[in-house]
């Protein structure tokens, strides 16, 4: 019998499936009583399930990161849906089918990648077109660039996430430059391939989607600088002159501002009209994707989302509420 995803399930549904555990918390509910609340989710989308009346030890028989057979029902609470789980099951891996857990990107990899390339080799500069032929000939990091997802949770977070992130911004930016002659077209192409670059070293992908150490003690913002300066030092051989001080200062600003401002982790704010335009871009495609993917994952019937925690609001979905009571919003 083929497996019901997540996206498939209904409010008094039968479970009994196998789930990716991606998040678990030991919880206490108003009388004092344990209770297990777990993230579970599949390459369709995450479901939170909760076992009522549990003990730490159960809590402690598996990791984020695990396979579980969940056995419950799928039930509507407060306009989403979530599986009261009556038992749980540790799988080994060995006997489950990835390619059933990892989320992937709607889109053709070959064909972004192609995109990609395409934008690359487009630009003019010869020292930032041969920056940009060094990464394209290193394969290592270029399939980290076609496998990452772009973030773990909050956006793109799925397989090939990074990927279809750089290719969108990079045809924003093409629409939008000409409208702006004195930006550099050819920097803001670089910083866009660039600024989040690192995030193939700082995330784990291969089962569930993490942070390495190193991703947790550097991060992706200084990874891409540090990566950049490997990649620096190679361009002399494609154009016999090293890459021009003042170009090279250009591009780490725009690995080190892209995320706008210090509160939100940029070592610098942009200051230059290049870095302006790629925190801009940046996070126009970031915070659309979200909220077109919350919407599009809301398995409630309200016609509005659960509060989103990226966005800090509730996002309007109209047209399949059923109630009033459904449509409510809670002040807190």
């Amino acid at each position: 019998m083929s497996r019901r995803f997540v996206d498939q399930l209904e409010d008094g549904e039968n479970i009994d499936d196998v789930f990716l555990v991606t998040d678990k918390q030991l919880r206490t509910n108003k009388n004092g009583n344990l209770y297990i609340q777990v993230e579970l989710r599949d390459r369709s989308a995450s479901i939170i399930g909760r076992l009522w009346n549990a003990n730490e030890p159960q809590f402690r028989s598996f990791e984020i990161g695990d396979f579980l057979l969940v056995k419950g029902k799928a039930q509507l609470f407060q306009g989403a849906l979530q599986i009261i789980l009556n038992t749980f099951e540790k799988i080994e891996n060995k006997k489950v089918d990835l390619a059933n857990f990892l989320p992937h990107t709607e889109h053709d990899v070959g064909k972004l990648f192609e995109r990609l390339k395409t934008f690359l080799l487009k630009v003019s500069n010869p020292h930032l077109r041969a920056l940009a032929e060094c990464y394209l000939m290193d394969a290592d990091f270029m399939n980290g660039i076609c496998r990452a997802p772009a973030g773990v949770r909050v956006h793109h977070a799925y397989i090939g996430g990074l990927l279809e992130h750089l290719v969108t911004m990079m045809d924003v930016a093409e629409r939008i430059l000409p409208l702006y002659p004195d930006v550099d077209r050819d920097l803001v192409i670089l910083g866009v391939f660039l600024h989040d670059s690192g995030k193939i070293r700082e995330l784990t992908y291969d089962r569930a989607f993490g942070y390495s150490d190193e991703g947790q003690l550097i991060g992706h913002i200084n990874i891409g600088v540090e990566m950049l300066e490997a990649k620096v030092a190679q361009v002399p051989d494609l154009t016999g002159e090293p890459m021009p001080r003042e170009l090279l200062l250009r591009l780490k600003h725009l690995i080190l501002s892209h995320h706008g401002t210090l509160e939100h982790g940029s070592p610098k704010i942009p200051m230059t009209p290049e870095a302006v335009a790629l925190h801009a871009i940046d996070n126009l495609d970031t915070r659309i994707q979200i909220c077109v993917r919350e919407i599009k994952d809301n398995r409630g019937l309200s016609t509005w989302t659960q509060y989103n925690q990226a966005l800090q609001r509730r996002l309007f979905i109209g047209g399949n509420g059923t109630s009033d009571s459904a449509n409510s919003i809670d002040s807190d």
